[in-house]
């Protein structure tokens, strides 16, 4: 059995609301979201495509998230048309033993140093999917950024 069993057993189509917070001053920008869970290569990953929009602006995110048995470390790589533009976030984590799936990556933040990512995945194919985003400054305080939760349609 994959670590990533829980997640695939989500496999299919979901919607929800997805609420974007850009920044503590800011309310959160609420929107309908889509979510579509895609088995890949065999089970040996998994596809997460996310819709939503910010400020009525269509956007879409991808995650490809994998499991390696040898090291028990999960992988996984981040492209969205609102936040990475053409480049791809790597990350790595680990699938806990409750099913929630949580990886670290980082992006550049120029003319300053690097922020940290932290994304966090929790399904269940009978219920829900919530996936949590969080941005972590230089000093390593994090910051909600992104909380969408899911029901299958």
């Amino acid at each position: 059995m994959s670590e990533l069993d829980r997640i695939i057993a989500c496999a299919g189509r979901w919607q929800g609301m997805n609420r974007l917070f850009v920044s503590p001053q800011e309310p959160a920008d609420e929107s309908a979201t889509t979510l579509l869970v895609t088995p890949v290569l065999r089970g040996t990953f998994v596809r997460i495509d996310q819709t939503w929009a910010r400020n009525g602006k269509p956007q879409e995110g991808s995650l490809l998230v994998g499991y390696d048995a040898g090291s028990k470390q999960v992988t996984a790589h981040w492209i969205d048309t609102f936040h990475m533009g053409p480049k791809a976030m790597a990350c790595v984590g680990e699938a806990k033993s409750d099913g929630v799936i949580e990886v670290r990556g980082s992006y550049a933040a120029p003319p300053g140093p690097d922020w940290g990512w932290r994304v966090r995945i929790t399904g269940d194919a009978r219920a829900q999917i919530e996936i949590q985003m969080f941005n972590i400054d230089p000093a390593g305080k994090e910051a909600l950024a992104v909380h969408a939760t899911y029901t299958a349609v």
